[in-house]
């Protein structure tokens, strides 16, 4: 069982509770029963609530296997996410806060997870997923739910490096299987899930891995089942423990991996931005949906001449 699977760290308490003093056993009784309290405490903090020291806590940590405080803290988060549901969860999240902090807050947390990605993050993970990418036949896509935004939006700027690029439509099974048919050997798959984890996406990486396709995962955890058929893993922290999964530390994985992408094939890119905009010129894609910069007015009901000497 992996250290952070639900009741990993319910099971380590209970295996070491015998031979605990009875500081730690007092420790041992909070956090079982408060864990939705305890997440968000500093060991000194968690001290002062249960009456021990702090140095009593940290051993209360490494006696039940975690390496010191923050390793236990990261055991407690993932039993919270695991345990609560997404109301609890902003409850827990929320209910001690003022609505004036809350934009600091959550901020915060975000600058927070994009620090844990970066310094957790696996550079040979990184740079084969680039390599992948670029040596794929086809690149399929596949985010479902809060994740769709970011498979979209890694679409859009995909589409604009690599040939073959496919956002795969997620309405349902069915559609997903039936758009990766002709997946094989040649091509790549990148799945996006985070807590809670998608069936539909973990089936479409299981179906394409069975066809030998490349998997490329984005996910928050080693222990991620999406990464049981991965075999390129971009982890990045999405826990911010309420009812919004946090996702800017994906999406700067996925700027990340563009703005690199773009850097191995720059002359493929000019050439497509340059077509892109004599496109944009002749359509006049852009010509009604932009605003003057110049002259800053915005007609609200444009004379229908106006209109018309767009379509002679």
């Amino acid at each position: 069982m992996g250290e952070n699977s639900t009741n990993e760290l319910l099971i380590r308490i209970e295996k070491k509770y015998k031979k605990m003093s009875k500081g730690q056993k007092r420790l041992a009784d909070y956090v079982t029963k408060n864990y939705d309290k305890a997440v968000f405490l500093t060991a000194a903090k968690l001290g002062e609530v249960v009456g021990v020291s702090e140095s009593t806590v940290v051993r209360f940590a490494t006696q039940i296997g975690y390496k010191g405080y923050p390793g236990f803290q990261k055991a407690l988060e993932e039993l919270v996410r695991n345990k609560l549901n997404s109301i609890q969860r902003m409850e827990v999240t929320y209910g001690r806060i003022t609505q004036s902090e809350i934009l600091e807050t959550v901020l915060q947390s975000d600058i927070e997870k994009i620090k844990l990605t970066l310094a957790g993050i696996d550079q040979k993970a990184f740079e084969l997923a680039i390599d992948t990418i670029l040596n794929a036949r086809k690149i399929y896509i596949v985010g479902i739910r809060s994740c769709a935004p970011l498979a979209a939006f890694l679409g859009f700027y995909l589409n604009l490096v690599c040939d073959n690029v496919t956002a795969v439509n997620t309405n349902s099974s069915s559609e997903i299987f039936e758009q990766l048919i002709r997946i094989n050997e040649e091509d790549v798959i990148i799945g996006i899930s985070f807590p809670r984890y998608s069936m539909r996406t973990l089936k479409a990486l299981e179906f394409a891995s069975n066809r030998k396709a490349k998997v490329i995962t984005l996910t928050d955890s080693v222990h991620s089942p999406m990464n049981l058929y991965s075999s390129c893993n971009l982890i990045a922290r999405s826990d911010m423990a309420s009812i919004v999964d946090s996702l800017v530390a994906p999406l700067s994985v996925i700027n990340a991996l563009v703005v690199a992408l773009c850097m191995k094939k720059q002359k493929e890119v000019v050439e497509t931005l340059e077509t892109l905009e004599e496109i944009w010129g002749e359509y006049q894609v852009y010509s009604g949906d932009e605003l003057n910069q110049v002259n800053d007015t915005v007609p609200i009901n444009p004379d229908r001449k106006q209109e018309e000497k767009y379509y002679e």
